[in-house]
């Protein structure tokens, strides 16, 4: 039986690593990229009619979907993501090489007329037959040309009577996206004239057959003839938000942010062998498989992997962890008060799994909420964080046992305590423990109540220092809730704004704000006040082609900025409520307040961070604010199961039992509160430093918050709850007091 569990544990060891080893690739390999990891852009429309009088419903935005979708197979997308939201639609093109022909060809109205020198309309693209649009080449000129064919040649023969009988101005002049106030007389002079062509009709035609002419070249010709076979849009288009990562971007980001997660992880997994020897040995087996399933559900669920979604994967190695340290810590506890290694195994497991719980389904409410209200990119974010919750479970929390109990139950670690971290000295003999025997630790000597009104001295104070802080300085808003452009230049060598002003100035812009960045001042950020057309953003994006990278363009429309600061508000309230009342039904209500001045102290001191270093707040931080409202909430459930625990050990009978109660809870558990913070700390640090600078002030947040988390949970929670608690212990008492005394003298 020995040896059986012993083999079983080295067969289900290599078969994880013989299947990660295998699947990896081919899985990796599967997942599609974001547009922010291989360039790309996207774009939010908000949705018009086309013409006066029509409707804007279901069927309306469907159809707009589908001339979208083969619009996007005209520019050679073949998954192009697209999106109803509302009365809005959003679309993504991951990969496309041309995005300002991409973004034109998307909003063109592809809608067709014939008309004569005076604008009247003869014709128009639902007189054409649907798919009939080619590029051929003009017999006598050889040169490009576009042939569509008429449903009705009547209809054509009667327009062509019409304009011949109007010599000398017989033009025949063929429009693509007329509007109105746009005339022919004003626009044949121009070099670029917006109609399409103005062929000469001599004669009357009865045919189908039509051939548009023009000064195109053989892809011009084909993408017209493209655009015409993709149909025109049943609605009008106009763009509210967009962003466009080139290339280059891309591929430099994806690279160091893998880079910043194998540092990290690599980090972790040492800390884990080091600090909790065997256990974390089995640690790193299943953090391995967390990952690849991971992947793995990604591949499945045939998601986009985006640059938020990978660094909530490395963050999410953090947290995953978690669990592992909550029960091995919990092991070494029973250990150390003398049990066997198969009854600390079975305790440690039983005792600390329903804090685990506890601690993921608040992140899982926080990482909810940012799937409700975030935009793509933080939705992507919100889907790898709950994926990584819920694979953390299978993983970290299931397999470990699975794993850890075949070696204890074989009964090999029986004499081998020290394999999980416990030194001999630490350990209590059987007949020195009993029930009420608290595990020492190596914080027995600190009183975490003794400076409880210094700290909450100092809480106040950088609570009054902060709001100072804000209104002096105010938030460094992003283009995210201001509206605006944004532009990020890459060079391939270190650049000035001085240079980027100058090449700005050439095309007629001026930025409100150029500031460099990057390690070698080899990126400049450039911010507008006003929204860019998509003509600006062209002929920016040719600008700067000569700098070697392609700029990342984001542009925010005043109602979408709005929408964004209205969301995240609501977002930071709504996943502040959920785990309030969560906490204050699965312990108590004086907990769950305790548990949210800790967490609105740590949102409000990134807040007021960020607005002391101006470090740009956008919707990244606010994903960040979200994840440390559901992750500092760990610590502090994992305190309050402990206070929860030692009630119900000890009687209480005095406030100073109370007192007791809070502060053995904080020695006990503070090993932990360091360990768990310090493993995400690890992967924050690690993209901060390695990662791409996209993401660089959301790791900012992150640890700024991580830090304010640790601080809170112990300084103010556990002690904001003793407060509460002491108060109704007194009230009780009196009352008890005065029953007695109303018992004893009756009136009469």
């Amino acid at each position: 039986m020995k040896r059986g569990r012993i083999l079983a544990f080295f067969l289900i060891t290599v078969l994880v690593g013989v299947i990660i080893g295998f699947r990896t690739p081919e899985v990796t390999g599967n997942i599609p990229r974001g547009l922010d990891l291989q360039g790309g852009f996207e774009v939010l429309y908000d949705v018009s009619p086309a013409n006066k009088g029509d409707v804007i419903d279901r069927e309306a935005l469907v159809s707009t979907v589908r001339a979208l979708e083969n619009r996007a197979n005209v520019l050679g997308v073949s998954e192009p993501n697209i999106q109803i939201e509302g009365k809005r639609i959003r679309v993504q093109l991951a990969g496309v090489k041309d995005q300002n022909k991409a973004r034109e060809i998307l909003s063109t109205q592809a809608k067709l007329t014939f008309r004569d020198v005076n604008d009247k309309e003869y014709l128009n693209g639902s007189d054409l037959v649907q798919g009939a649009a080619k590029q051929t080449f003009d017999p006598q000129s050889n040169q490009p040309v576009v042939s569509v064919k008429l449903k009705d040649k009547s209809k054509f023969k009667d327009a062509t009577s019409k304009i011949v009988a109007m010599q000398p101005e017989n033009q025949l002049v063929i429009w693509l996206d007329y509007q109105p106030g746009d005339k022919y007389k004003e626009e044949r002079g121009k070099a670029k004239p917006k109609f399409l062509s103005d062929p000469n009709v001599n004669e009357v035609f009865d045919t189908t057959d039509v051939v548009i002419t023009g000064q195109f070249s053989i892809k011009e010709a084909q993408e017209l003839a493209n655009l015409l076979n993709a149909g025109s849009l049943p609605v009008q288009l106009d763009e509210t938000y967009s962003t466009s990562v080139g290339a280059k971007f891309g591929e430099e980001a994806l690279q160091s942010t893998v880079l910043a997660g194998i540092i990290g992880v690599a980090v972790i997994f040492l800390f884990m062998l080091f600090y909790y020897r065997l256990p974390g040995a089995i640690a790193v087996i299943t953090l391995s498989a967390y990952i690849f399933v991971i992947l793995q559900i990604f591949d499945w669920m045939n998601a986009v992997l985006t640059l938020p979604g990978i660094a909530a994967l490395i963050l999410g190695v953090g947290m995953a962890v978690d669990a592992n340290i909550i029960t091995y810590e919990r092991i070494k506890e029973e250990l150390k008060l003398g049990k066997s290694v198969r009854s600390a195994f079975k305790s440690g497991n039983r005792r600390s799994f329903m804090t685990i719980f506890d601690a993921n389904l608040t992140t899982m409410l926080a990482g909810a909420v940012l799937f409700f209200f975030g935009t793509s990119a933080v939705k992507g974010f919100a889907t790898m964080l709950l994926v990584s919750i819920i694979a953390s479970f299978v993983t970290a929390v299931f397999l470990s046992r699975i794993l850890l109990s075949l070696l204890v139950e074989s009964r090999w670690l029986d004499k081998k305590k020290s394999w999980f971290g416990v030194k001999k000295s630490q350990m209590l003999e059987i007949y020195e423990t009993d029930k009420f025997t608290d595990p020492p630790t190596r914080f027995d000597k600190v009183d975490f109540l003794k400076y409880r009104n210094g700290f909450f001295a100092f809480s106040g104070i950088t609570v009054a220092a902060g709001l100072i802080i804000i209104l002096i300085f105010k938030l460094n808003l992003g283009i995210d809730f201001t509206s605006g452009t944004r532009v990020e230049i890459g060079s391939e060598k270190p650049i000035t704004a001085e240079q980027v002003e100058t090449e700005l100035k050439s095309i007629d812009m001026e930025a409100d704000e150029i500031v460099l960045a990057g390690a070698n001042n080899d990126t400049a950020v450039a911010r507008f006040v006003g929204v860019l057309s998509k003509e600006e953003i062209a002929k920016l994006k040719d600008q700067f082609a000569k700098y070697g990278k392609e700029p990342t363009v984001s542009t925010v429309s005043p109602e979408v900025g709005k929408e964004l600061a209205q969301n995240a508000f609501y977002g930071i309230l709504l996943a502040s409520l959920g785990i309030v009342i969560y906490v204050a039904i699965r312990y108590e209500w004086r907990m769950g307040l305790s548990a949210i001045v800790a967490l609105l102290y740590d949102a409000f001191f990134i807040v007021a961070f960020f607005s002391l270093t101006r470090l740009e707040v956008d919707i990244t931080f606010i994903a960040a604010v979200l994840t440390i409202v559901g992750y500092s909430i760990n610590d502090t459930i994992v305190t309050f199961d402990r206070i929860r625990e030692l009630q119900r050990k000890t009687k209480v009978k005095t406030i100073e039992d109370l007192s007791m109660i809070v502060n053995k809870s904080l020695q006990q558990t503070f090993t932990r509160s360091i360990n768990t913070v310090l493993t995400v700390v690890i992967t924050t640090v690690a993209l901060m430093i390695f990662g791409s600078d996209s993401i660089r002030n959301f790791s900012i947040a992150l640890l700024v918050g991580l830090i304010s988390g640790a601080y809170s949970s112990i300084f103010i929670a556990a002690q904001l709850w003793l407060i509460l608690k002491k108060k109704e212990f007194v009230k009780k008492k009196d009352d008890q007091t005065k029953e007695l005394h109303s018992n004893q003298h009756p009136e009469v």
